[in-house]
């Protein structure tokens, strides 16, 4: 089947946090965002989105803003919005922007045609993802992606983005900082752990392994 080579860089990070992956390109936005979450090792216990402000579109898990968005799109469809029907601009700003949801819509289009794409996870940490198509693959033999290489732990979640991991890093390597026993502690609790290839490409295998993925 068809597939991508794709590069994830969460930005800001230094050293920079990278993952090299094959996916298969018949698969949605959540099956590209469960590949994320499995190759950097992240939790999936938070809000995401994929940003396409060229298209003046957002594909989100947000509940709440998908919702928002269908009702007032329902309501004021084929009407103009005014400072009578919406004095503070609230309705145009929610509809300025199309809201689809992740498991409705291929990455296939996107990514082709952008070649790099901008994903946040976890709306309070703000961990921005840069997604960068290197290689286009014709034949690909599998069913699931495929991690080739990478560099770096991913950060712990609900750490305080980039800044509190460099704070964290700095009381973790550090034994003789007075908070340096309970830094460990509370990141083992959070799972935080060295990058394994094996590891991470077992579970991308055994929890995303089916022949279309949806």
């Amino acid at each position: 089947m068809k597939a991508y080579q794709i590069k994830i860089e969460l930005v800001d990070s230094k050293p920079l946090i990278w993952r090299r992956v094959i996916i298969p390109a018949d698969v949605t936005f959540k099956r590209l965002h469960d590949t994320i979450q499995f190759a950097m090792d992240w939790w999936d216990s938070h809000l995401y989105e994929f940003e396409f402000p060229q298209e003046k579109l957002r594909i989100t898990n947000d509940k709440d803003a998908y919702e928002a968005f269908k009702f007032y799109q329902k309501k004021f469809k084929g009407k103009t919005l005014t400072k009578h029907n919406d004095p503070h601009g609230f309705i145009a700003r929610t509809l300025e922007t199309v809201i689809r949801q992740p498991q409705t819509i291929k990455i296939d289009r996107y990514l082709e045609e952008y070649k790099t794409l901008t994903y946040i996870y976890d709306f309070g940490d703000d961990w921005q993802h840069q997604i960068k198509l290197e290689k286009i693959i014709a034949e690909y033999q599998f069913g699931y992606p495929t991690i080739l290489e990478g560099e770096g732990a991913c950060p712990p979640e609900d750490v305080g983005g980039i800044p509190g991991y460099e704070k964290f890093l700095r009381v973790w390597n550090d034994p003789k900082h007075p908070d340096h026993e309970e830094m460990h502690q509370w990141g083992e609790s959070q799972h935080y752990r060295d990058f394994d290839i094996a590891f991470e490409n077992n579970l991308l295998k055994t929890c995303l392994k089916i022949k279309t993925m949806k």
